[in-house]
């Protein structure tokens, strides 16, 4: 029987989202595919994405990684969620839990109960109710059965680069380190037919895949496919970010602290920090931004502070002919939530979901896009809510926020848990409990909760919350602290 001819699969750049697409695509459906990555190592990455989401767990798993291998290849920490700081207000923190908070019932989410209690004056803080908030203000961690424990990881962005290329290439992933000079399209329909590299080879190929970074060699250069601004929603568009010792241990959550002009990071590995200040240049220059993160960080730098400017948005088409964009070429959006690498991952298993056969069909390609729209939107959404809800009235720069129009389906959202404390998470949208969270967290409280609350007596619901909280610091007692566990678990 004649072997069915393979698909040449082209990704062009390397990095995150170039590794992770070739080592999913080598790992699932790889013997039907011919994948060749092309990378230069004369061109750097932006590799600031240290911080994950739970997400990334179920895809490695997808892939077959064994996560303690994962985890010593990039100097991982594992994370329960962030604590943001000075957001709701100068002075104000409070943590955004990977967990579900408390209990809800068929009709009604756990905030309700807990609006009444805290009416009546018996329930504590809504964090209280989150096992994995609570252990991450300990300090503690460990696996727990049924996946107990919601949790994601800090990585060093580039080794996670590394060990994703060492298992694609043994997976038969070619990897050429050169630079991508032209990209040469087909004059009957648009689609791309080559790539001419700078050493003169040509790279043929049946789909592309542009992971070019902010570049969008292929999707923007080439194509032309168009770009959607959000700017004007998410005014920060600026980041400079710095690595320094690590010194004391490493907290199981990354802290996201407010500044005047925007927001700093800081990510805990395993051998060193990573940070960074996210900033509006309309309020803060790129000199001071860089003072103003040196001047706030623990520990001795490890390299030279680099700035890096953005555009926040998406290309108006994720999948384009034969082309899909991933990663920075696809669009951006600040790394607030830790979303990045989710979204590279998304984008990913949707192409494997409906990646094409012998001919490319213009239904897929509209699909994809559609659902594509659907996941950026949301977090976009969750995003501004942390800028716009917010009761800081100290720079321009916050009074901006607090004062325009944000989208629709945010504005709904807002008013719809502002008037009754109802939250519904919309088809396969990303956040669900986390709604809850964030706008609790930046002190907006609705102004009444759901009847059904009222069928339980005072009595009933004391012992309702106080079960929860026994329930959570039981088990929280019993977990080690996140430095033993993972010297124990990473050795």
């Amino acid at each position: 029987m004649q072997e069915q001819h393979k698909q040449k699969v082209v990704i062009a750049g390397g990095g995150t989202a170039g590794w992770m697409a070739a080592a999913a695509l080598a790992r699932t459906i790889g013997k039907t595919l011919d994948i060749t990555l092309i990378e230069s190592s004369d061109i750097g990455t932006v590799g600031v994405g240290e911080a994950t989401i739970p997400t990334l767990v179920f895809f490695h798993k997808l892939l077959k990684v064994s996560e303690q291998e994962f985890m010593a290849a990039t100097h991982a920490t594992f994370k329960l969620g962030i604590q943001f700081e000075n957001w709701r207000d100068v002075g104000e923190d409070y943590l955004h839990a990977f967990g579900v908070t408390g209990k809800d019932c068929w009709a009604a989410g756990f905030q309700h109960f807990w609006l009444k209690g805290l009416e009546k004056g018996f329930s504590q803080g809504f964090g209280d109710y989150c096992l994995e908030r609570v252990a991450a203000e300990a300090g503690k961690f460990a696996h727990l059965p049924n996946n107990g424990l919601n949790y994601a990881y800090h990585i060093d962005a580039s080794k996670y680069a590394q060990f994703l290329r060492q298992l694609s290439e043994k997976e038969g992933v070619k990897r050429i380190d050169a630079k991508i000079q032209h990209v040469n399209t087909r004059a009957k329909d648009g689609f791309i037919d080559h790539l001419v590299l700078d050493n003169g080879e040509k790279i043929a190929g049946d789909m592309f895949l542009d992971c070019t970074g902010f570049r969008g060699l292929l999707i923007e250069q080439a194509l032309h496919t168009g770009y959607e601004d959000w700017s004007h929603w998410l005014p920060c568009d600026s980041a400079v970010a710095v690595q320094t010792e690590a010194t004391g241990s490493p907290a199981p959550f990354t802290r996201s602290i407010a500044h005047e002009s925007g927001w700093q990071w800081r990510i805990p590995l395993q051998h060193r920090v990573g940070n960074g200040l996210v900033y509006c240049s309309r309020y803060l220059k790129d000199e001071d931004a860089v003072t103003r993160l040196l001047d706030r960080i623990d520990g001795q730098p490890l390299n030279d502070p680099k700035v890096i400017h953005f555009r926040t948005g998406r290309r108006l088409k994720q999948w384009n002919k034969n082309c899909v964009a991933l990663g920075l070429a696809s669009g951006f959006l600040e790394p607030l939530e830790s979303t990045s690498i989710h979204l590279i991952q998304q984008g990913i298993v949707r192409l494997l979901r409906m990646f094409p056969g012998r001919e490319i069909q213009q239904t897929d390609i509209d699909e994809y896009n559609r659902q594509s729209d659907f996941d950026i939107e949301h977090i976009r959404d969750f995003i501004i809510l942390h800028y716009h809800v917010t009761q800081r009235d100290d720079s321009p720069f916050w009074r901006h926020c607090r004062q325009m129009q944000v989208p629709k389906s945010l504005a709904h959202r807002i008013e719809l848990f502002r008037q009754t404390g109802r939250v519904f998470r919309e088809g396969s949208e990303l956040f669900d409990d986390s709604w809850q969270q964030v706008m609790i967290g930046q002190g907006l409280m609705p102004k009444t909760y759901h009847p059904i609350v009222d069928a339980m007596s005072d009595q009933e619901l004391q012992q309702f919350l106080s079960q929860i909280l026994n329930n959570i610091r039981r088990t929280v007692e019993r977990l080690p602290s996140h430095e033993q566990y993972l010297r124990q678990y990473c050795s």
